[in-house]
């Protein structure tokens, strides 16, 4: 989950203790050169505060006064379109110079659509599960549906929709439990017998859980920046004077223990990322020798080529009989080629590719990329069925 939304769906929580008025901001569909993509959200309350950003910095002064009338009563909801290629960018003033299009769905907190919506949001961040949410943003003819209306899923199936017309309603099934599947965010445009409808199905996925093998100097740097990124951090290391909470006062778990002790204190599941930073060869062989053979999605090891090449032969050595699909979940030495000397460098270079790896990006400069920077492999793919 996204810094900038864990931050939204903090101040949701504080909006609702305080009883303040407020709507909710979401980028729905976008096509050309934007700064953000479908799913960014931006929460504007009484009292001029802004939490999140739908673009660079562009469009939040005119989403601020768009949004007036709808903080103190339950407005319709509306759909604003900046197209950025248009004139009417030099017009308006806002000069993005993006070449692109943004539409943008803004909300009322006093609608029932918009408020359960970020409840399910954070009810995926609390539960650690991943969700979809379908949201209705364009309506044309006669089609019984309303904008803003929509469904949520959860990965335990559980599913809320208040649509109407009961075509949509299974098709959109469908599709959320596919995107759901997948991962991927995607907008959708449905012809129906009465017209046609456009939906943004977003995926919300819970933050990274992230274990941190080793509670050195240099593991420090790496908890500060996945933070910062909204990952869920868990730090091990069977050393109570390294692993404490004065060392790692952002980590959300501290685990003091053993190797063999580990499976019975985490959840080894194919979205955790870990990596092993303990220093200490044999301490690596036996985190490996766990490690490996489970269903994690990245395994990540401090160290030298060489020095995981004869882990790795010490292991097969003792019976460990390891895949080729699992050796391809082992990144050794770690990190991107930034030339990183320090401990922060080394860190920087160890949370971007993980990041890639997570994005199924390369982490090769963006001017040797050939195409646009969000191909069309990336959400949101645009389908019209």
């Amino acid at each position: 989950m996204p810094t900038d939304l864990l931050q939204i769906i903090q101040g949701f929580e504080q909006i609702k203790a305080s009883q303040r008025s407020a709507a909710i901001a979401t980028v729905v569909k976008t096509s050309g050169s934007v700064y953000r993509r479908p799913g960014a959200r931006m929460l504007v309350a009484a009292h001029q505060q802004m939490i999140g950003a739908i673009s660079g910095g562009c469009l939040e002064a005119d989403i601020w006064e768009r949004a007036q009338p709808l903080l103190h009563q339950a407005v319709d909801p509306i759909v604003i379109t900046y197209d950025t290629t248009a004139s009417q960018d030099i017009i308006w003033g806002l000069g993005m110079g993006c070449n692109g299009m943004v539409q943008v769905l803004l909300e009322s907190l006093h609608t029932e659509s918009a408020i359960s919506h970020l409840e399910f949001i954070t009810q995926c961040w609390q539960q650690q599960q991943p969700g979809v949410i379908a949201t209705i943003f364009q309506v044309t003819g006669a089609v019984n549906a309303q904008v803003s209306d929509r469904v949520l899923c959860k990965a335990d199936q559980t599913v809320i929709h208040g649509i109407a017309d009961q075509t949509l309603a299974t098709r959109l099934l469908q599709d959320t439990e596919r995107c759901l599947i997948t991962g991927r965010s995607q907008v959708i445009t449905y012809t129906l017998e009465q017209g046609t409808v456009e939906v943004f199905i977003d995926v919300i996925q819970p933050p990274v859980p992230l274990l941190v093998f080793g509670a050195g100097y240099d593991a420090i740097p790496v908890v500060q920046l996945a933070k910062q990124l909204g990952w869920q951090v868990t730090v091990i290391d069977h050393r109570p004077m390294y692993a404490n909470d004065d060392r790692f006062p952002q980590a959300n778990q501290i685990i003091v223990c053993h190797a063999d002790e580990i499976l019975t204190q985490l959840n080894l599941n194919p979205q955790t990322i870990a990596i092993v930073m303990t220093h200490h060869y044999l301490q690596d062989q036996a985190l490996l020798k766990l490690l490996l053979p489970s269903p994690i999605r990245y395994l990540g090891i401090l160290g030298s080529k060489s020095r995981t090449q004869q882990l790795l032969q010490d292991l097969y050595h003792h019976g460990l009989q390891y895949t080729e699909s699992q050796l391809q979940r082992l990144y050794a030495p770690i990190g991107l080629d930034l030339g990183a000397e320090t401990p922060d460098e080394i860190a920087l270079a160890i949370v971007a590719e993980i990041q890639a790896v997570l994005n199924q990006r390369s982490g090769q400069p963006l001017r040797e990329k050939s195409g646009a920077i969000h191909d069309e492999n990336q959400p949101c793919p645009v389908l019209v069925l």
